[in-house]
């Protein structure tokens, strides 16, 4: 390596650190999170009385740093890249797009429970009213076709194959020992929490298992893909390069990308079920509903109408309105990251084989980045400034099984599918109309989450 080019890689990884560093105490989903007893709470009064949180709430919840000083501190770090690398440099624009996004989520989260929550909230991590690339359909559209499907007569058959009949500390010593051989050279930690709402979350390389939840072996195979291979899997991959250790650190510009990524392996290694396929599909909706004005009863009893339980509905609603306003116009849009991610991860990765250039899958994992930012990563991992991840999934370890899957898909799409239903919905008439799957069995209720 030239003396120059050391020099520059000395300056990227400097600056890379100051990032990492200045966004650790910057926690969105800590600083916009409910108390857990708020769901008993609306739920005893039958879902008749919005929650009790409004902007007085969240001022009494202080972030745990100073908006201004790191507002100033990310400023600085701004400028610094741009004097030292110049504003072209290719790895230094995608450093200075991280930071800009942290200083409009310090924005975001200075505004908690006003108007301008929601609005920041919509240019960090998009609008349900957005179209997928070279789509015309909305994501909202996407989304009730998708919660349609995963709603159907067979789906609710299939639910009840997965019992919640595991406790906590059994899911963490069982998560803790696969994810524990996948991850085989780093040291990462599956525990118990009480902190936490949803059933499962991550904090950098710790899985956090909600301490008062019950859970399928479902839930523990999408757990060990989902928080395990990619989450966990990608900041370590990031922390493992060199000198882009702001790889390691997700900024909502990231959002779709990893939670779309995460949702394609639930696919891929077959780990998902429609019950939790149609809470992700569903989140789309409550951010639309929300978004256009509707206000926390409202989407909670939509949900509650599409036969969803009372637990599950307040949980799609609760997260997308923590941070905005419960009498709606303001909300939280995260949730659509999940259906956009996984289609553009999709998209990608047979653009990718269709242009010639399978070799760009793997880079999905080099760490939390946005699936524009590849090709620059990836001239870089040519030039030898970037590593290749220490962490992949067999199927993107090996690829040539992707190919042959994503070639069968790309060329099964043009096929008439209300025909071929029609088809064989002719073959399906001689069969009696009787719940086919499990008869007997109880009602499974499916209210876990995962961020």
């Amino acid at each position: 390596m030239s003396a120059a080019r050391q020099l520059y890689c000395q300056q990227l990884r400097q600056f890379s650190d100051t990032l990492v560093q200045l966004q650790t105490p910057i926690k969105i989903l800590d600083a916009i999170k409910w108390p857990r007893e708020m769901e008993q709470r609306f739920l005893a009064t039958g879902g008749s009385q919005l929650p009790a949180i409004d902007k007085g709430f969240y001022d009494a919840l202080p972030l745990p740093f100073a908006p201004h000083q790191v507002q100033q501190e990310l400023k600085q770090l701004k400028q610094n890249i741009h004097k030292t690398l110049g504003k072209q440099d290719p790895l230094g624009r995608l450093l200075v797009a991280n930071v800009e996004q942290y200083r409009q989520v310090i924005d975001m989260l200075t505004h908690r429970g006003t108007p301008t929550f929601g609005r920041l909230s919509q240019q960090l991590y998009g609008s349900a009213d957005n179209k997928l690339h070279g789509d015309r359909h909305t994501l909202r559209q996407l989304g009730d076709r998708l919660s349609y499907i995963f709603s159907l007569p067979a789906a609710s058959h299939m639910n009840k194959q997965h019992p919640k009949n595991l406790d906590a500390a059994t899911a963490v010593t069982d998560l803790s020992q696969r994810l524990g051989r996948y991850f085989h050279s780093d040291e990462m930690r599956v525990r118990l929490s009480d902190g936490i709402v949803s059933d499962a979350a991550v904090g950098g390389d710790t899985v956090k298992i909600n301490s008062k939840a019950m859970f399928s072996q479902a839930d523990l195979n999408v757990y060990e893909v989902h928080e395990g291979w990619v989450h966990v899997g990608t900041t370590l991959n990031g922390r493992a390069q060199p000198h882009a250790t702001w790889l390691s650190v997700g900024s909502p510009r990231v959002a779709a990308a990893q939670e779309g990524l995460a949702v394609l392996l639930e696919m891929l290694t077959l780990s998902s079920t429609p019950g939790r396929a149609r809470r992700i599909s569903d989140r789309v909706t409550a951010v639309d509903m929300a978004e256009k004005g509707a206000d926390f009863i409202e989407v909670f009893r939509y949900f509650r109408e599409q036969d969803l339980s009372e637990k599950d509905s307040y949980r799609v609603t609760q997260r997308v309105f923590r941070g905005g306003m419960v009498a709606g116009g303001s909300c939280f849009t995260k949730d659509i990251s999940y259906v956009r991610g996984y289609v553009e991860n999709v998209n990608f990765i047979r653009s990718a084989i269709a242009s010639g250039l399978p070799e760009l899958i793997p880079m999905l994992f080099l760490g939390k980045l946005a699936i524009e930012d590849i090709p620059t990563l990836y001239l870089a991992y040519r030039d030898g400034i970037l590593t290749a991840p220490r962490y992949l999934p067999p199927m993107f370890e090996d690829y040539s099984g992707l190919y042959a899957w994503f070639g069968f898909a790309s060329g099964l799409g043009n096929i008439n599918l209300k025909g071929v239903q029609r088809h064989f919905q002719r073959q399906f008439r001689i069969l009696p109309n009787v719940e086919p799957l499990y008869a007997g069995q109880e009602e499974t209720e499916f209210d876990s989450t995962v961020e």
